[in-house]
């Protein structure tokens, strides 16, 4: 039997390291399960999940040119079932209703509304007020821009 990419055959596993696991293979040959392609959960010790001698079922993921052959625990499993989402599922299935807006309303940007004045205002008050609003905008736009350059602290030649 040739060993290929996608098959699934029986191995007995001849070494359990930190990183995987080696498995023999048939026509004498070996294959690595790496920590992450034993299960679909999180394993901090895989001497606790495996053991030599076990015998497992793997499947052929990669095969490279040198001949390391990588395997696979977890791909030979059956996918395991979805949890529900917080809160319950939702009624009447469908696509999921928009907020905020009619269902055929266009998503149009609106910018922030500033506070009203409390009363009335000298040109001072005012003047103060304006600036110190496009003071802040100024430096949102360069902070925006410097990281879009990354980070505007780069020489230029």
């Amino acid at each position: 039997m040739q060993l290929e990419v996608g098959a699934i055959v029986e191995g007995k596993i001849t070494g359990v390291k930190k990183f995987g696991a080696f498995v023999a293979l048939p026509e004498g040959k070996t294959g690595m399960v790496h920590i992450s392609e034993v299960s679909n959960g999180f394993i901090e010790d895989l001497s606790a999940v495996l053991t030599e001698g076990q015998d497992v079922k793997v499947k052929v993921i990669n095969i490279a040119e040198d001949g390391k052959i990588a395997l696979s625990i977890k791909r030979t499993l059956p996918p395991e079932p979805r949890q529900p989402r917080q809160g319950g599922p939702r009624q009447g299935g469908g696509p999921r209703p928009q907020r905020g807006r009619g269902n055929d309303a266009p998503r149009v940007w609106q910018p922030k509304a500033a506070p009203q004045p409390q009363g009335e205002q000298s040109f001072e008050d005012m003047m103060s007020r304006f600036k110190t609003q496009s003071e802040e905008k100024i430096s949102d736009l360069k902070r925006v821009t410097e990281n879009r350059r990354g980070g505007g602290y780069s020489r230029r030649r």
